[in-house]
This record gives C-alpha cells, structure tokens and sequence, in this order.
C-alpha cells in the first residue's frame, strides 16, 4: 500500500497548475475558528502562536484522507502521535504539541474517521477503524524517518492508544491520561450518560446490530460529556462543537467501541514502558477504573508508572496539574532517549517546573 502525505501550501499549489484536474479545496482549520476557542482555557505558555501552530498535511490512507497535525521541530530523536477521544480532535490537542516543541520532541496529531476533519462514510466508521488508523500511522511514521514512535492518548484516546500499541507492537512507549477496558460493566456504566446505557442498552445494541448500527447517535447525550472538564464553560464548548463533542456517530462505533478486545491483554502487555497520568478530579472517567487497569499490566522487563494530576478534570487544563504532566511526560521521553542531546528550553519553565 502506498502512503502519502501532503502538505495543504504544496496541494494549493498543484491545483493552481493544473486547473483542468481541480479537485475540492481541502478544509483548514484556519478557516475554523471554533477550533481557536479552546485556546483561553489554557495557561498562556500551552497556546499556538504563529511559531508554535501545528502544520497542516493530510495522509491518504485506505481511501481516506486524514487530517494531520505536525508540529517538527529540528533534530527531534523521537515522534509523538497524540490521539484525541469522543469529545475532541487533533487540533484541540495543540497544547500538548506547543509544550513538546518546547523541548524539541516532534509531535503528530490525527483527526480520527469521523472526527474533526478527517470524513469517512457513514457505514464505514467503528472502533475497529480508529485501531487500524494509529496502527498504520506506526507504520507510515516509521517507514518515514525510522526515529521511535510514542503513542500518547488523552480521554478515551488513552484506550485507543493502548490497543494500538497491541496490534503495531512497533512503538517505544505509551502514555494516557486515562485507561480503562470498557467490556468491565462499571467501565460502561462510568462512561454512559445514564447506567442503563451500558448496560440494557449495550445488550439491545449487541443483539439487534443488524437493525440497529447505523442509528445516528449524539456523542453529548450518549456520554457524560459534562463531566470533560470542571470548567462549565469548556464542557459546554465541547457538547457545541460538531467536529467534537457534538458530534453524532453511528451506533456501531459505540457498540464496538464497548465490545472489541485488545490483541494482547493487559496481563500480557510487555512491549513498552507505560506511564498512567490519571487527573486527580476526573468527573467523566473514575480513577478507581484506570488504576484497575493500571495493575493488571506486568512490571517485568519494562517500567510502568501511574501519576495523579492534582485537581485536574479530565481534559487538564488546571496549572497545578499540567505542571506534573508536563514533569512526567518530559521525564517519561527523555528516558526513553538517553543519549539524545537536549534541547535548551525556550524562556522559563511552563509552570515553574524544570523535568
């Protein structure tokens, strides 16, 4: 299968030479400035800048095009993919890649089918697909430059990282925020707006799934999206944003979403070291249910480390709990590259916090 990635500058330019064979513009997100508004709720240090603003490209993959954010800088020694949950996209994910840049880690952020601005058919999007996707994104990061890739999932995408990490088996590292196996009833429960849902619902899902997959489902009503920070005003950004949390999704994303095993179980994962940095005030995923998984991984021949975030919601924006993601994260990579020459940190640390 051949992959490629295109820059939105240089497919501007193609079309502009040869007008006879113009297809639709691509969409950008500087033309969206809702995706803009998540901005205020960080500390001044974690938002994009004209320097620090994530480059578009896209990547066509299995008749899709999947939006990328890529933020390179010189001399990186790993790559980050950074994967977004039900309630958000790549560029909602810009933080993580202005404070990455900060210490010369190299950072890609996909918007998963149906998300952001990555489309897919209605028929074609389930969990299974968004495995796929970061899997064969492993693929093609390596086959690219060959440097090591780290998965790191925030919200559900810390799941979402996890599995991939089972199928590829190629990457060097996991992070998530949180991590929990949804096919645990209290899993369920926990992430559903009202218990039955994960419950009596899931089963009527499961056994009228030839009836039932493509009923449109709204994400903010299917889910306790108010509860994806402590800041009213974020949640109600998030619940409003059709790109994210507003977004509707067919029935059987969530069904396969609640039901599809990893490739390996976490009783069996020893491929990379894994670092949990759980937020100390989550009211959408209960830390009880992460820290479950937590310890199910084997501490063998890889080191497993779980850090609570003080007084951070589940999407942190809160100083006092970015500053120890921040310290953990930067700490997590650098072990991982030892002998890598470190960059100098631009101006003063994030958060008084030096990793």
């Amino acid at each position: 299968m051949t992959i490629q990635t295109t820059h939105v500058a240089s497919l501007t330019q193609s079309t502009a030479l040869a007008p006879l064979a113009r297809r639709p513009a691509r969409p950008s997100y500087d033309d969206l400035p809702i995706s803009r508004r998540y901005q205020q709720f960080f500390p001044e240090l974690l938002r994009c800048t004209p320097a620090s603003t994530p480059r578009e490209e896209w990547w066509s993959w299995r008749g899709l095009d999947v939006h990328l954010d890529r933020m390179a800088p010189a001399e990186s020694p790993l790559k980050v993919i950074v994967l977004h949950g039900a309630g958000a996209y790549g560029r909602v994910m810009a933080p993580a890649a202005v404070l990455a840049q900060r210490y010369g880690f190299e950072t890609v952020a996909p918007d998963l089918p149906g998300y952001g601005l990555t489309r897919v058919s209605w028929g074609q999007l389930d969990y299974p697909l968004w495995i796929r996707c970061v899997s064969d994104l492993i693929d093609a990061e390596l086959a690219r430059d060959s440097r090591p890739v780290v998965l790191f999932g925030v919200s559900l995408g810390g799941l979402l990282a996890y599995q991939a990490a089972a199928r590829s088996r190629r990457v060097a590292g996991l992070i998530a925020t949180t991590l929990a196996d949804p096919r645990e009833r209290a899993v369920r429960q926990g992430f559903a707006r009202h218990p039955l849902l994960g419950t009596a619902g899931l089963a009527t899902l499961n056994a009228l799934s030839w009836a039932t997959d493509r009923l449109p489902l709204p994400m903010a009503l299917m889910s306790r999206m108010d509860g994806i920070s402590n800041d009213p005003a974020l949640s109600a950004l998030v619940k409003s944003d059709a790109m994210g949390g507003g977004n509707w999704v067919p029935a059987q994303f969530l069904r396969t979403l609640m039901t599809t095993p990893p490739d390996i179980e976490p009783e069996a994962f020893d491929l990379c070291p894994v670092l949990l940095a759980h937020p100390g005030d989550d009211r959408m995923t209960d830390i009880a249910l992460s820290r479950r998984f937590f310890e199910r991984l084997p501490a063998r021949a890889h080191k497993k480390t779980m850090v609570v975030l003080d007084g951070a919601s589940h999407m942190p924006t809160e100083v006092a709990g970015l500053a120890q993601l921040e310290a953990a994260v930067i700490q997590f990579l650098r072990a991982l590259t030892p002998r890598a020459k470190r960059k100098p940190h631009d101006g003063p640390p994030s958060y008084g916090v030096n990793p």
